[in-house]
């Protein structure tokens, strides 16, 4: 009895400065679970020690909240905070809890699980022989995550197929959250992949972007597809260089000290170049906020496919043991025209699926200069422009012909560049709010 008693009286002092409920209705819910939590201890088939039945009470009660908000046990928080460093063992695909199933949000590039085929919106309806079905996300993500070189098989539903099966190798992921390559056939134009918003971008996006202006690059494609989010100050230093002034993001939640707004500064900003913005479905929290608010301020052209609709923000409160938190969803984030992200995500303003581009048999059957007996030969030059790309590494080229979404982004730009190069007035950039 005493032993109840001191329970009690300890979680009545932990809430009795919460807000809401008045202290009555706080001290009987809380005298309702130790209750339940002695029924347990006392006629479980198995022996259960309070600890235990806290733990699973916790990892239920949360992802019951929402599907973002979650209990961290020792392995699940130590897991957070590797993640959230940029290196980890596993299969490197971002997932979530989507209608109540395990949905891959994005698999990270050149990972096990990208190799292997893995899309986003893939279902995950086993990992091994266990079904995912009323599992946590914490407890999945946990058994995908293991030592390189072992293997797991996963079980996918994807639309319009068949349940599959694929095996594949966990390794060390390594993300390289920011990638630059050579727009093949378009040397003005600069392509920057931002795979995931880790705590490196802001650094490594202003190197390029200086390597670019030296280059006397004339547009910039940015590829956001696939890229799960991050860290918030990460996505808010991104959108700083491309927007002179104006709120970048905001965000409001039932506390007042959470709601905040983050301003652009003047100093370093890209104002002046043109940008397309690559998203697709797998585009989600903080590269959301990223392509969200260029479209706000009309500073990027957004081309691709929905993205996910992740707008909540989440903060992890480590317990006093130090090697346990809570990560609970606390506010709401809202671009800088005030609409929210949640549920909505960020429509394209050019909506383009993807796919190859593929030439007609037509232009095939054309006859041309080249196909003329003793045609004139291309010039020294124009060969040589033509064999460069034969010279540099396969893997630091992207061909746009292969990708229809990217092949629109670099014809848009195309067409501001030639808009600008004719001497037209060139078209207002609202950078400000």
């Amino acid at each position: 009895m005493k032993r109840r008693i001191l329970a009690l009286g300890v979680a009545f002092s932990l809430v009795s400065g919460a807000y809401g409920e008045n202290k009555q209705e706080q001290l009987q819910a809380l005298e309702k679970f130790v209750r339940v939590s002695k029924i347990i201890q006392n006629f479980y088939i198995k022996e259960v020690n309070m600890s235990t039945i806290v733990n699973k009470a916790l990892k239920g009660l949360l992802p019951n909240l929402d599907p973002h908000s979650a209990f961290l046990d020792k392995k699940a928080f130590k897991e957070l905070e590797i993640g959230t460093n940029g290196e980890f063992g596993g299969l490197g695909i971002v997932v979530g809890m989507k209608n109540g199933v395990l949905t891959i949000i994005s698999p990270i590039d050149d990972t096990p699980a990208y190799k292997a085929g893995l899309k986003a919106g893939d279902i995950i309806l086993k990992i091994n022989d266990k079904a995912t079905l009323d599992m946590s996300l914490e407890e999945a993500v946990t058994l995908m995550r293991g030592k390189p070189g072992t293997k797991i098989t996963l079980t996918i539903v994807r639309k319009g197929q068949k349940p599959f099966t694929v095996t594949i190798t966990r390794g060390l992921i390594k993300i390289k959250s920011v990638k630059t390559k050579i727009v093949k056939g378009y040397p003005e134009i600069g392509y920057i992949r931002i795979a995931s918003f880790d705590k490196n971008v802001v650094k490594q996006l202003g190197k390029v972007l200086a390597q670019y202006k030296k280059e006397g690059k004339k547009g910039i494609v940015i590829d956001l597809r696939n890229n799960p989010g991050g860290l918030l100050r990460q996505a808010v230093g991104t959108l700083d260089y491309f927007i002179s002034k104006g709120v970048l993001v905001s965000q409001r939640g039932r506390i007042p000290q959470e709601n905040t707004s983050y301003y652009a500064h003047s100093q370093g900003t890209y104002k002046n170049i043109p940008l397309v913005v690559l998203i697709n479905g797998g585009t989600a929290s903080a590269s959301e906020i990223v392509s969200g608010g260029l479209q706000d301020y009309h500073r990027a052209v957004i081309v691709g496919e929905k993205s996910f609709g992740k707008g909540s923000v989440q903060m992890v409160f480590r317990l006093p043991n130090g090697e346990e938190a809570v990560k609970l969803t606390v506010a709401q984030y809202y671009l800088p025209s005030g609409r929210s992200i949640q549920a909505k995500g960020i429509t394209p303003d050019i909506v383009v699926h993807p796919g190859v581009i593929k030439e007609s048999n037509e232009t095939e059957e054309v006859i041309r200069e080249a196909d003329l007996k003793a045609h004139l030969r291309a010039t020294l030059k124009e060969l040589n422009n033509e064999n460069k790309y034969k010279k540099i590494d396969k893997k630091k080229i992207i061909d746009p012909s292969k990708d229809l979404q990217l092949m629109t982004g670099v014809n848009i730009l195309k067409g501001l560049i030639i808009y600008e190069k004719k001497g037209l007035p060139t078209p207002p950039v609202k950078d400000e709010k």
